[in-house]
């Protein structure tokens, strides 16, 4: 296993698999790198696949500075500075999304574009309020109850459900729920237009909970693909690796 310390000595998982252009992923709260082993799988054959479990979550330390989307998004710098490499492909999922924004935002020169699935800008509504019920079940400590229904809705198999669950399991809750909280507050939807990075969208047709965070997304970024997967909501990573992963593939050699 693969660490390397942060400016403020937290210790980082992360791994490293293939050669060529660079792509990092970005998980959401409770759900690891683990999250994306069909994207380490498939996307490593071309490109140098880079994942990395967020601060208080699956085998990275804990915390003690709250978690924030600037604090990720600086310990991706630092990742990459320790690699020894200058820009990279920054992909998110759900809330990892934001982040992927947040970061073309404040280091676009470390970025060569982003890809966002299932993301969005800001949360609302009925998001917020399962956003805020994470939130509210690990400031309880209830972790394992989130950890037991985050992967069996992310899991396309019986081994993709352990492989989850068991990472899942290893979060400190004081750091989910910190991510958690932080997404609630996120907007970073009138800044969306400063971004001149290519953003490559991807969301599921049957999620229609998220349609509007796609067109919202599609209208203001400037440079922007817009793509939809048929026969999936939300958890395209692993219930819909091959389109994902083939749509990954198209939009960096077209750039």
């Amino acid at each position: 296993m693969a660490y390397f310390e942060t400016a403020d000595g937290v210790s980082l998982y992360y791994r490293v698999k293939g050669d060529g252009v660079p792509i990092i992923f970005i998980h959401p709260p409770l759900l690891t790198s683990e999250n994306f082993t069909y994207q380490v799988d498939e996307l490593s054959k071309s490109y140098k696949v880079i994942t990395f479990d967020i601060r208080g979550h699956g085998k990275s330390y804990y915390s003690s500075v709250p978690l924030t989307y600037p604090l990720i998004s600086e310990d991706i710098q630092q990742l990459l500075d320790h690699l020894g490499i200058d820009k990279t492909y920054v992909c998110g999922y759900s809330t990892g999304g934001s982040i992927v924004l947040e970061f073309l935002l404040t280091l676009s020169e470390r970025a060569l574009g982003g890809i966002i699935v299932s993301g969005m800008s800001e949360a609302y509504g009925v998001l917020k309020d399962k956003i805020e019920l994470g939130r509210s079940l690990a400031a309880q400590d209830a972790v394992p109850l989130i950890a037991l229904s985050v992967s069996k809705t992310n899991s396309n198999n019986n081994e993709m459900f352990q492989l989850l669950l068991t990472s899942s399991l290893k979060g400190n809750a004081i750091n989910i729920e910190q991510y958690y909280a932080y997404s609630l507050k996120y907007n970073c939807t009138n800044q969306l237009h400063t971004i001149n990075l290519p953003v490559l969208l991807v969301y599921g047709k049957k999620d229609h909970q998220f349609h509007p965070y796609a067109k919202l997304l599609h209208r203001k970024l400037e440079h922007n693909q817009l793509k939809i997967i048929d026969h999936v909501k939300h958890q395209i990573p692993t219930k819909a690796a091959n389109e994902l992963n083939q749509f990954i593939k198209e939009f960096i050699s077209n750039q």
